[in-house]
């Protein structure tokens, strides 16, 4: 299973769906990047993605995006394929 690393923020229901369908694909851990907390990581979440909102999703060195991107994902039937390694 690949690491999936999740900028994310206390207060943000897309970030808790993001995490829920990632549990209902196996994922057992993520790697939260509490840009609300830690000084400098929304300037660092931005420069690696272009984007200003969270939650910002990586699945090992692939940028999947947001909540709705990986809902699309996952709808194309791409996410677990991603997840375990495979090209989406």
């Amino acid at each position: 299973m690949q690491a999936v690393k999740m900028y994310t923020t206390a207060v943000c229901p897309y970030c808790q769906q993001a995490k829920q369908l990632l549990k209902r694909r196996g994922v057992e851990q993520v790697e939260e990047i509490r840009i609300d907390q830690i000084p400098g990581e929304r300037e660092k979440m931005m420069a690696l993605t272009g984007r200003r909102t969270v939650p910002q999703i990586f699945i090992g060195q692939t940028h999947v995006g947001g909540c709705d991107d990986l809902i699309a994902l996952d709808a194309r039937g791409a996410l677990v394929d991603l997840l375990q390694g495979k090209a989406a």
